[in-house]
């Protein structure tokens, strides 16, 4: 039964990022998941009055180039997962600092984009946020594809990892080279 729901949350986020019509959208679409679904990162029976954010800010939408970067790097969540490994798509030169675009290497596969922040710790989740784990059906909203080695990526659609939320989930942070020292005061706040 656990499976099911969490392939059903799982397709409830992808359709969530594909058909949400805005950012406000998506907000209000978030909330109701993360309010009625048994799989949601809220622990059953907190009361749970939404998520907070800061205001959309079109400042922290850009397009980057990525540029070819090889490497990889084994990251333990500390959980039943174990250590993940991930492969460096490239790095994306941003405005705010460089990032390095994951790929997972498991079956199936997946983009990972975690970023940590000078507001990580003081406004937003310490262990950073993530802009995209396709793997978790986040697809097209924080990192879209253009072609031609461009990426576009709004920080508007920063989200915190399910650990944020409660101490019982474990997740991969952001690795020391997805630090940015410059604040990025867009999308999710912390939590509690």
């Amino acid at each position: 039964m656990q499976a099911l729901e969490l392939a059903d949350y799982r397709a409830a986020v992808a359709r969530l990022y594909l058909t949400a019509a805005d950012l406000t959208d998506f907000r209000t679409r978030r909330d109701a998941l993360f309010a009625t679904h048994p799989q949601s990162a809220i622990p059953r029976g907190e009361p749970f009055r939404g998520l907070r954010y800061y205001p959309p800010a079109d400042e922290y939408v850009t397009e980057a180039e990525l540029r070819e970067a090889p490497g990889a790097i084994d990251i333990d969540t500390g959980g039943e997962d174990g250590i993940c490994h991930y492969d460096r798509v490239g790095i994306l030169d941003t405005p705010w600092g460089p990032l390095s675009l994951w790929w997972l290497a498991a079956y199936g596969g997946g983009l990972f984009l975690p970023v940590r922040d000078a507001t990580s710790g003081k406004e937003t989740y310490g262990g950073g946020r993530y802009l995209t784990d396709t793997v978790k059906g986040t697809h097209g909203r924080g990192v879209e594809m253009l072609g031609s080695g461009r990426v576009r990526l709004d920080f508007n659609y920063l989200y915190n990892p399910s650990c944020a939320y409660d101490d019982a989930w474990l997740c991969p942070l952001a690795p020391p080279e997805n630090t940015l020292t410059e604040p990025i005061p867009a999308g999710e706040l912390t939590y509690h």
